[in-house]
């Protein structure tokens, strides 16, 4: 708006100018000396009427001139400065995340992670090079290379409790999972290769899970093609949350009322509705469909089916609160 009025008190001044005699080159001088009070010496003398035209012209277009430059100032500062405090902000809200989930790339594997732990509400920082990248990012955001150490700190990596390697090469994944081996001993890493020769490297990097998105995905389309009811039925209770069942993995601490217990003693099914599919310990096997004498052990891990609320009823039963 103030640039619009400075066009047009600049047009009218040039104007006026011309209707006393200057030429169009001088009419404009004239305008932008008087309008910015720079104070040469008019470009020929002034008519009484010129002068009168030229007072006007001071108080009207000193006026806007100085509104029109206090607003650009106002504009570019206060542009900054949002992004000065977005930052902070950002940076204080990392700073108090706990068990969050650190995103090491904002692709099109990264985007899905972040959409679908948002749906969970489990909190995530997103870690991405390419301003251009994370402008539509919906997490708390980091913006660096993921495969230094002060990033990863940046995004609170000592107090995550997982984290994904999800950028574009697989030697940038290694990277950045040696790097966070080493700065979270206990973190749950997964990671994203390219090819299947570079899955044991990711092992021995320190990867607790390892994705190859192109088996994954040949894996699922032979699995249509064979067993399409079967591969659709999973796909709905594992990730359509509008559906009443779903499956759940449930931790058994060790001083979990239910340790010691077999699966018959405990009345799972009468006392919570969900009914327990799987039993796995750590690194271990699953023991699928387990028999009733089956006993229950603290550390083992519970894969049951059921409704939310049966879900959250098995948790609490076996936490024991």
């Amino acid at each position: 708006m103030g640039v619009v009025a400075l066009v047009a008190v600049m047009t009218l001044g040039t104007v006026g100018y011309i209707a006393f005699g200057f030429g169009f080159l001088d009419a404009v001088y004239q305008t932008v000396t008087t309008v910015t009070t720079v104070g040469f010496r008019e470009v020929r003398p002034l008519t009484s009427g010129a002068r009168v035209f030229t007072i006007v012209l001071i108080l009207v277009g000193v006026g806007t001139a100085l509104y029109t430059l206090g607003v650009l100032i106002e504009t570019l500062f206060e542009g900054q400065m949002r992004g000065v405090f977005r930052r902070r902000r950002m940076e204080r809200h990392i700073d108090g995340m706990k068990d969050h989930v650190v995103i090491c790339g904002w692709g099109r594997v990264g985007r899905v992670i972040a959409r679908e732990l948002l749906a969970a509400g489990q909190e995530h920082v997103v870690i991405e090079m390419d301003p251009e990248r994370i402008e539509d990012a919906t997490a708390p955001m980091v913006l660096g290379d993921a495969t230094e150490d002060s990033v990863l700190e940046q995004a609170g990596v000592r107090r995550a409790r997982a984290l994904v390697a999800a950028l574009d090469t697989d030697a940038d994944n290694l990277f950045v999972t040696l790097s966070a081996r080493n700065l979270g001993p206990k973190l749950f890493i997964v990671s994203r290769v390219r090819t299947e020769e570079n899955e044991e490297k990711m092992r021995r990097a320190g990867a607790d899970r390892i994705i190859n998105p192109q088996s994954i995905g040949g894996v699922r389309a032979a699995a249509f093609l064979l067993q399409p009811h079967v591969t659709e039925f999973l796909d709905v209770v594992m990730h359509d949350r509008d559906i009443e069942f779903r499956l759940e993995e449930v931790d058994v601490p060790a001083d979990s009322p239910f340790a010691g217990m077999s699966i018959r003693d405990t009345q799972i099914r009468e006392q919570t509705g969900a009914l327990v599919l799987a039993l796995r310990e750590p690194n271990a096997a699953f023991i699928t469909n387990p028999a009733p004498e089956h006993v229950i052990k603290g550390g083992q891990v519970l894969i049951a089916i059921g409704t939310k609320a049966e879900l959250q009823a098995l948790d609490v039963l076996v936490a024991g609160s």
